[in-house]
């Protein structure tokens, strides 16, 4: 078995990423939106270039932007190669279809210049979701949509479907999926720039002990490190800083102080904060972030996502109450007021 085979026999058998499904070389569905700066564009302007087509909910803090990391990463990959393609994204939000919502959430994300992140009135956009296949669904608030990516070759053939998995591990095995399958329609088939196994990457969960770097802050020294694993009880916030597009993210971090407080005077389980570097528009992104802000606590750094996979974290911020023999004895998806979150806390250690 070559080289190429092996990792596509690892790909097929890794659930935390999906290789695609062929869709033959049938015309993709032309449609004519706005994208993040009000500007008119079609599909079929960018005839002649590959194009990664994502559909992306303009809030999502769930598996949208673990598709979009990968989008970007698979370009880089190709090197100058990369210009040949187009990254395109449609909004699946229909509660949030405003130009300035696509623009917002390319901004966080560090995708201004790197994509177009197209909408439009809400018949258009369903009018697209069809087209392609795409369920959206609004559940309480939470929008629910198909985390689909399409490959397009140079004459506007759909070629390949992705469907992106809820791992962060997957984000970088991803994007290597997506850059062979565009090399492989590109006249030069140039080489990535780097490659990695497509084997899955097991998660570090609470019963693994693990020591991560800290983010650079003011109250950080360098070279700073925070452990993690069975021994003793903590409470596990995860984070990432494009949060700041949702949510006051700097005042919810900051009042992590109090908690911080509080847990050493009652002796509730000490806090420990994760950033989801995996899912960050850049690694300088958490340090600049974390700059301004007088935080007590330091902020470790997931960098391979691995200890995200390990404590099941589907969506940020994400909380996990830990004990001290490393199991989860509640979590909370969502930001709550520190007095709730020791409410919690206290009812359930033990």
């Amino acid at each position: 078995m070559g080289a190429g085979d092996a990792m596509g026999a690892a790909a097929q058998a890794n659930p935390n990423i999906d290789p695609g499904t062929s869709l033959g070389t049938s015309a993709a569905p032309d449609f004519r939106l706005v994208n993040q700066f009000g500007q008119p564009m079609s599909l079929s302007q960018f005839r002649g270039k590959v194009i990664l087509l994502g559909f992306e909910d303009s809030e999502c803090t769930t598996v949208c932007p673990l598709t979009t990391q990968s989008m970007v990463f698979a370009k880089e990959l190709l090197g100058q190669a990369g210009s040949s393609v187009q990254l395109l994204g449609v909004d699946a939000n229909p509660d949030a279809t405003a130009v300035s919502n696509v623009l917002a959430y390319s901004r966080v994300h560090g995708m201004v210049n790197q994509w177009a992140f197209l909408t439009g009135s809400v018949a258009q956009l369903k009018k697209v979701w069809s087209e392609y296949h795409i369920a959206v669904q609004v559940q309480n608030d939470q929008i629910d949509h198909t985390p689909a990516l399409f490959l397009i070759d140079q004459q506007g053939r759909l070629r390949k479907v992705y469907l992106t998995q809820m791992a962060y591990t997957g984000v970088g095995q991803s994007a290597q999926v997506l850059a062979q399958d565009i090399s492989a329609l590109l006249p030069s088939h140039p080489k990535l720039a780097s490659q990695q196994s497509l084997a899955t990457i097991p998660g570090q969960g609470p019963t693994t002990r693990v020591s991560l770097p800290a983010a650079p802050a003011p109250a950080t020294p360098e070279g700073t490190t925070v452990a993690l694993g069975p021994g003793q009880p903590r409470l596990v916030v995860f984070f990432a800083t494009w949060l700041a597009e949702t949510s006051d993210l700097k005042s919810e971090l900051l009042g992590l102080n109090a908690y911080q407080t509080v847990a050493a005077a009652r002796r509730l389980p000490e806090l420990a904060v994760v950033n989801e570097t995996v899912t960050e528009a850049s690694p300088a992104a958490v340090g600049t972030f974390l700059s301004g802000l007088d935080l007590t606590y330091p902020v470790a750094l997931d960098e391979s996502g691995r200890l995200a996979d390990g404590y099941g974290v589907q969506d940020q911020p994400w909380l996990a109450l830990v004990n001290a023999a490393g199991k989860i004895t509640w979590s909370h998806d969502g930001w709550l007021p520190v007095p709730e979150i020791q409410a919690a806390v206290t009812a359930h250690s033990g």
